[in-house]
């Protein structure tokens, strides 16, 4: 009878020296450095007056963020990726510097701010690009699932508890100690990235492209990239929360409780199946893992666009958050262990733009789908969207339900 540690946190890639100080670091990262999520927001907001100010602060961030992922993950094959991880973790510790400084200073502007934006989303952009890119090099390919499962828990448990420590701080602290704090904790991830080994290249085709080549010549990782897509541009319809917490629950015009319970409900639900990464990261058919999941979050879509109660939605988007969770470590882990070393870099450059660009895509698709079925209607149709695309994708490509964890 297996023990009740083999269904909780599955903790086996940090018998792995590197990869634990890494993990470790990162978690004091993830909280004490995500507060400038809530806090650059809440000063544009404040220096403009304007909304419009901060959604255009989104689409910076974003374009930085595309930009840093390609040209790193091109870097990150070629250079000691612990110099690289180095170099963006320094980075974003100076971008937060920065920031303190001019909180302090009291010289905030709209055009320093989005240009510190655009500093913060390269840093980040660079660091997911080039740590997808370092992983497989500290841990056994057989830990890979494990390790981006670990991975992927203290960043939802960071994006979940360090936004909500940054509302009861700002009013309390202000603006210039959230900045304060976001530096001094990356500094540890600073001093776990120092401690790395060194990762140097290997051999293997150098042109920018090669990248591109080998994902469109693959066939798993092509099938791969089709059912991440299908779940997120299909089945994402978080653009929908305002206008489902109003016109079918009940919530208040401009947000209220129901909106927040909407969206806090899918990390919820990440955070829940992170807890209990043991009872699916030691499964050896990583394909049919990662298409089941991929099924199972569209069907919670159906039942979210179904749901005539709160608490009926809000169970889905739990169930949701954790079958998801699922289909994001397995996609990693794939990915990781099916590109030569020599091109990880450049494959998670282009899987960093896919991961942010489908949600942003979704956002549009669904917004100008309900204004012409309506909100229930379009979220359903989202839900069964996937499940058929994912069971196409399946069908027709072999390699992915057959894919076992020692496929090579």
């Amino acid at each position: 009878m297996a023990s009740l540690g083999a269904y909780t946190i599955d903790r086996r890639p940090l018998a792995v020296p590197a990869f634990r100080r890494l993990w470790t670091a990162s978690a004091a990262g993830a909280i004490g450095g995500s507060f400038g999520v809530v806090a650059v927001p809440a000063q544009l907001y404040t220096v403009s007056g304007s909304s419009a100010v901060v959604g255009a602060a989104s689409a910076v961030s974003f374009a930085a963020l595309v930009v840093a992922s390609l040209w790193v993950g091109a870097l990150a094959d070629v250079r000691d990726r612990r110099s690289v991880l180095l170099a963006a973790h320094c980075g974003l510790t100076a971008t937060y510097a920065a920031l303190w400084l001019q909180a302090v200073l009291s010289a905030g502007s709209v055009p320093l701010l989005m240009a510190l934006v655009a500093c913060q989303s390269l840093s980040l952009g660079a660091i997911m690009t080039t740590m997808g890119a370092a992983v497989p090099r500290l841990v056994p390919a057989e830990l890979l699932p494990a390790a981006n499962s670990l991975s992927s828990l203290t960043r939802y448990a960071g994006s979940i508890v360090g936004p909500v420590l940054a509302g009861v701080l700002i009013p309390v602290a202000g603006l210039s100690t959230l900045y304060l704090c976001d530096a001094v904790a990356l500094l540890a991830v600073v001093w776990a990235v120092v401690k790395l080994p060194p990762l140097p290249p290997r051999p293997g085709p150098r042109e920018r492209t090669a990248g591109v080549r080998h994902l469109a010549g693959s066939r798993l990782l092509m099938a791969v990239l089709l059912v991440d897509l299908a779940a997120m541009v299909f089945g994402m319809p978080v653009a929908l929360f305002p206008e489902l917490a109003m016109h079918t629950f009940g919530g208040p015009a401009g947000g209220g409780p129901e909106l927040g319970l909407l969206y806090a409900a899918y990390p919820a639900g990440v955070v829940v199946a992170g807890l209990m990464s043991g009872t699916f990261t030691r499964a050896r058919r990583h394909g049919a893992v990662m298409a089941g999941a991929a099924t199972a979050w569209g069907l919670t879509v159906v039942l979210l666009g179904l749901a005539g109660h709160l608490w009926a939605a809000l169970a889905a988007l739990v169930a949701g958050g954790a079958v998801n969770f699922v289909l994001s470590t397995f996609r990693n882990a794939i990915t990781q262990a099916h590109t030569p070393d020599a091109l990880r870099g450049r494959i998670q450059g282009s899987l960093t733009v896919v991961l942010f660009g489908g949600p942003h895509l979704a956002n549009v698709l669904h917004g100008a789908a309900t204004s012409v079925l309506g909100h229930r209607v379009v979220i359903c149709a989202g839900g069964l969207l996937t499940v058929v695309t994912v069971a196409v994708v399946t069908w027709a490509f072999p390699e992915l339900r057959r894919l076992g964890a020692d496929t090579r």
